[in-house]
């Protein structure tokens, strides 16, 4: 019998172990419940402490300052003290008043029980304070009818009058018994409460939490379909519901971009590799005795090389801006002569192609920037309206000093850009619907190389589009030489 009670204490005793291995301690939940049972204990601590060990000093405190604000209150009024003022200032405090001078004594009536009166008893005092000279003092004797501390305060008046007030300490004794037992009671009540409703707010509190936690895990996971939403009232969980929607859709849009980059450059880099090969195998099996022909192949292998050696730069480039792996080189330079130097470069379409460059712009455009970066800037926006421009060919770039900018705009007379596209249009490998491209020149990284590059030298940048044209804004600040004192 003994046995089968032993193993049935030892199985309960394995079974709560378990339960408190599984049990998350750390847990918002379980943190919220404990902090609000320990708050709730450390109260009842609080009030058991004041209302036992520390009520009789407490009281002790409270009726000396009731006796030391009676005497700064006769004091007060001494000049027209009369007997009613000084049975008014008793029963207001529970205290007793003594007067006295040569010719009489009058005693305030007597409201608090344990009073004592020293014209019947202990006038040794009274006539002690009156030899003494003082101006005030203080006295302490025991009431022997009562068993209880009297404190006395005595109190020399103008015209030869002496004020006595004195207070009866009761014993506490029975009034702390009682309202310890009152507590006990009281204790048990309110852990319990606070047991339930630490519980019922801890539970209401994480469970939005909990739920924000899950659908997280869910986003980590690639599910990109979860909607972070709570029922919870709290600010800051609403706060962290919209911010885990935003990382959401920013995670989302990454994920297509990353998608979307590995498909282009997979697309870029298999069609010249495939060519390359092709013009090879054909010098190699037809054409390797046909000089001409070899020519020919072996410039197309020279483009389509390039063609990959430019990809491969802008993946780079593009890659270093992110990262902000390389610092800017800044430079103080006149604007004019990169821009000059752009358009002498896209000379040949000028003269093959009919392109017409206009270049606007003040005397000198003085700057401090990373020039190899501007340069990149510019001729890639360049780039982008010769591709895109009407069919009159022309391409305006615009330099115009403001107050304390420049302000840089690349002109083309296309057909524009829809508005549904103007947001994206500064991704990687954004494809818009327009179908009116000439020369394609670059990678589809230019725009997200422009953006990134005037994003590191803190410029604003835009994009201006209608159905007669589309132009690319940037701003520059202007360099002030600092004048040498």
């Amino acid at each position: 019998m003994f046995q089968k009670f032993k193993e049935n204490i030892k199985n309960i005793f394995l079974n709560v172990k378990e339960k408190l291995k599984t049990l998350k301690l750390n847990s918002f939940k379980n943190k919220t419940w404990l902090f609000l049972i320990s708050f709730s204990i450390l109260i009842l601590i609080f009030l058991w402490l004041f209302q036992t060990l520390f009520l009789g000093a407490y009281y002790k405190f409270y009726k000396t300052n009731d006796i030391n604000s009676a005497a700064k209150e006769i004091e007060k009024k001494q000049d027209n003290l009369n007997i009613n003022e000084i049975d008014k200032i008793a029963k207001k405090r529970d205290l007793c008043i003594e007067l006295y001078n040569d010719n009489s004594v009058y005693t305030s009536n007597i409201y608090n029980q344990g009073c004592i009166e020293l014209r019947n008893k202990n006038i040794r005092i009274r006539n002690d304070f009156v030899k003494s000279g003082l101006e005030q003092q203080h006295y302490k004797l025991i009431n022997k009818n009562y068993e209880n501390e009297i404190l006395i305060y005595a109190l020399k008046l103008n015209n030869g009058m002496y004020a006595f007030i004195n207070a009866s300490i009761e014993p506490l004794d029975s009034t702390i018994s009682i309202l310890t037992r009152q507590f006990a009671f009281t204790s048990f009540i309110v852990i319990i409460l606070s047991l339930i409703l630490g519980y019922i707010v801890s539970k209401s509190m994480s469970k939005p939490l909990v739920k924000l936690s899950n659908d997280a895990k869910k986003v980590a996971n690639g599910n990109y379909n979860v909607s972070f939403e709570t029922d919870s009232k709290i600010y800051e969980i609403n706060q962290l519901s919209d911010s885990l929607n935003y990382a959401k859709t920013e995670l989302s849009k990454t994920e297509n971009l990353k998608k979307d980059l590995l498909a282009n450059v997979g697309h870029d880099l298999k069609t010249p590799l495939t060519m390359i090969k092709a013009y090879a195998e054909m010098i190699r099996d037809i054409n390797y005795d046909n000089k001409e022909k070899m020519t020919e192949n072996l410039n197309t292998i020279i483009e389509e090389t390039d063609r990959l050696a430019l990809l491969v730069n802008d993946i780079v480039d593009l890659s270093a801006l992110q990262a902000k792996a390389k610092p800017l080189n800044r430079q103080i330079i006149d604007l004019n002569k990169i821009v000059t130097e752009i358009i002498n470069r896209f000379k040949i379409l000028s003269e093959k192609e009919n392109y017409h460059f206009v270049f606007n712009h003040p005397e000198s455009v003085i700057v401090k920037v990373d020039e190899q970066r501007i340069y990149q800037v510019i001729y890639n926006l360049a780039n982008n309206a010769i591709n895109y421009t009407g069919d009159d060919k022309i391409v305006t770039i615009n330099i115009t000093e403001k107050k304390k900018n420049y302000l840089i705009e690349i002109k083309d007379t296309g057909k524009g850009i829809k508005k549904e596209d103007l947001e994206n249009i500064w991704d990687r490998y954004y494809h818009s619907e327009k179908k009116h491209k000439r020369n394609n020149y670059g990678t589809g990284l230019g725009l997200s190389i422009v953006k990134n590059i005037l994003q590191n030298h803190g410029s604003k940048f835009g994009v201006k589009t209608s159905p007669k044209g589309t132009t690319f804004y940037f701003e520059l600040k202007k360099y002030k030489e600092k004048s040498k004192k």
